[in-house]
């Protein structure tokens, strides 16, 4: 129980007698130090010491005072605990190895391969102050299925978004009822705020500008308008659906307003944030905590030109030969796509630069030291490495690996850590952060991981492994929309191994991916499988506990029993 604040009107009365009488003295003596140190110069005497000797008496003594009266105060009211802001930039596309930082002394030997030859100053100084995750996945490696996952914090079996969002698949959609990180932080109390791509919805013919009609004039329909019942809880809204045209982006408002700035996206994107932090236009509730989500689109495609990049960025590349972009091991520089790569890592260093501004902002205004700041990714890029086109939806590290940096001084301590972290653990361990524990929707499938990073000692907490997911599309109507997903490949990521399972369309399993990456971390030794082989066994064990905790279709049909023990 706290102390009672009795009898306040006596200790009032006493302060006021007590804080009169020490004055009088403490003017009386500061006069007497004066009268001395003049005398003192009058005999031309520097003994500095022992000016400051008496001075620091008096001094030390003043603080005794004050510490006498701070406890004749009685009962203050304690000052409320500021609750932390938060700044979540995930730009689309961007792979782990796309870093420079790997390659300083602080971070070497941190991954198994080497980094990509990019320049990224920003993230190399944050780095140096955050949590760096040397093993952070995205379970089901595409734009949808991850935003999904991110604030539901469910598998995409459960979140409602297993295939990317199209006009097509009105199987994929986000979910209305899953309550979300946003829909959490608001009843809170936060101010929140939403920046560029946000890809969660199945497009419908609902364009505000022109109504009965689409937003993306494609076929199908990919980008799309989002209205407020679908926000989230939102306070501001700034977004598209998604539109790849990185210099000729476009944006609607809470209200449904167009903007068509004619600027690169990511520089966009980080004025407008900006311009919220410092609440310019009242875009905010300057008494409230803020949580802001910036996804900006670059590096994700297109990736041909300097009609996709800026050309300041472009000129950092543009002398390097393919071979010299595409060092590592698994990567083929005689691909036809081998021609983006200075497009792409261009795209990443204007990143950078425009997740350093909005470091910056938060520094210029003194929120710094108290926002939990996160830069991450939707998913990797292969960008030419095992010689496949496509850039994600597959196993392979490039693809599924991908950046996950949190800072947060005082709570967090700065290192690079393992853990084993997926796209529905991010909603959870968040808020657990920030001190809404027991505000964790009971349905979702992610684990809290707060502790373990506040606390690296606790490895008791820690995963053995990440589920991977493929999904493709399922059964179609007469008109060609998608009615369901087929589930072709689940797959699990351990500290040693990578493993994959591919089924045909009778779950007949017709391929296997098996990789021990600290011999081979550039994958390219697909080992032969074994079911009863004990490291297998062990694998697909954890793949059942994955499956059964994520309420997945190969679970509930029990696809491969005679390998999977459920």
């Amino acid at each position: 129980m706290e102390r009672s604040c009795y009898n306040l009107g006596i200790r009032k009365k006493m302060r006021i007698l007590v804080l009169s009488f020490f004055s009088k003295l403490v003017i009386t003596k500061i006069q007497k130090s004066a009268k001395l140190l003049t005398i003192l110069g009058q005999f031309q005497l520097t003994n500095e010491n022992l000016k400051q000797m008496k001075l620091n008496k008096y001094v030390v003594w003043s603080f005794g005072i004050g510490a006498i009266l701070t406890s004749l105060s009685g009962c203050q009211p304690k000052q409320e605990k500021k609750s932390p802001n938060l700044v979540y930039v995930f730009p689309d596309q961007f792979r782990k190895h796309a870093m420079a930082f790997w390659d300083d002394p602080q971070f070497k030997g941190a991954i198994r391969t080497k980094a990509d030859p990019v320049k990224t100053p920003e993230l190399d100084k944050f780095a140096r102050e955050a949590v760096v995750f040397t093993n952070m996945v995205s379970n089901c490696p595409l734009c949808s299925p991850h935003r999904g996952s991110l604030f539901t914090g469910l598998f995409p079996g459960s979140s409602g978004v297993p295939l990317n969002c199209n006009s097509k698949r009105p199987v994929s959609s986000l979910r209305t009822d899953a309550a979300t990180i946003s829909d959490v932080l608001s009843g809170e109390g936060y101010d929140l705020a939403y920046f560029g791509k946000w890809h969660l919805d199945f497009p419908t013919p609902n364009d505000p500008v022109n109504p009965g009609n689409y937003v993306d004039p494609r076929r199908p329909a990919w980008d799309t308008y989002t209205p407020k019942e679908k926000r989230h809880d939102f306070d501001y809204w700034y977004s598209y659906g998604t539109w790849d045209v990185h210099k000729d982006p476009h944006y609607y408002d809470r209200e449904g307003n167009r903007y068509d700035p004619k600027e690169w996206s990511s520089k966009h994107e980080a004025n407008k944030v900006i311009s919220y932090l410092k609440n310019e236009y009242g875009q905010r509730d300057p008494k409230k905590p803020f949580a802001v989500f910036v996804s900006m689109n670059p590096p994700h495609s297109p990736y041909k030109s300097v009609d996709d990049c800026l050309e300041e960025d472009y000129d950092k590349y543009k002398n390097m030969t393919s071979q010299e972009l595409l060092h590592r091991d698994n990567a083929d520089p005689e691909m036809v796509k081998a021609k983006s790569a200075p497009f792409y890592f261009a795209n990443v260093t204007g990143v950078d630069r425009e997740f350093g501004r909005i470091v910056q902002q938060l520094k210029a205004m003194g929120e710094y030291e108290n926002t939990i700041v996160v830069f991450t990714s939707d998913h990797g890029e292969t960008m030419c490495s095992q010689g496949i086109k496509d850039p994600k939806n597959n196993i392979f590290t490039e693809a599924f690996d991908v950046p996950f940096l949190i800072r947060w001084p005082g709570i967090l301590k700065a290192r690079v850590d393992d853990l084993l972290m997926g796209s529905p653990d991010i909603m959870p361990t968040l808020l657990g952060l920030m001190g809404f524990e027991e505000r964790i929707p009971k349905e979702v499938q992610g684990y809290n991981y707060a502790g373990v990073l506040e606390n690296e000692a606790i490895n008791g907490k820690r995963p053995n492994s990440a589920l991977y997911i493929k999904n493709v599309d399922g059964e179609k109507d007469a008109n060609g929309k998608v009615l369901s997903y087929f589930p072709i490949s689940r797959g699990i990521k351990t500290h040693q191994y990578t493993f994959e399972l591919t089924i045909n369309r009778d779950h007949h399993l017709v391929k296997t991916k098996f990789f021990n990456d600290d011999d081979d971390p550039y994958q390219l030794n697909n080992l032969p499988v074994d079911k009863n082989d004990p490291v297998v066994r062990t694998l697909l064990d954890e793949m059942a506990f994955w499956m059964k905790r994520s309420n997945d279709p190969w679970f509930e049909k029990e696809i491969l029993a005679d390998w999977i023990n459920y």
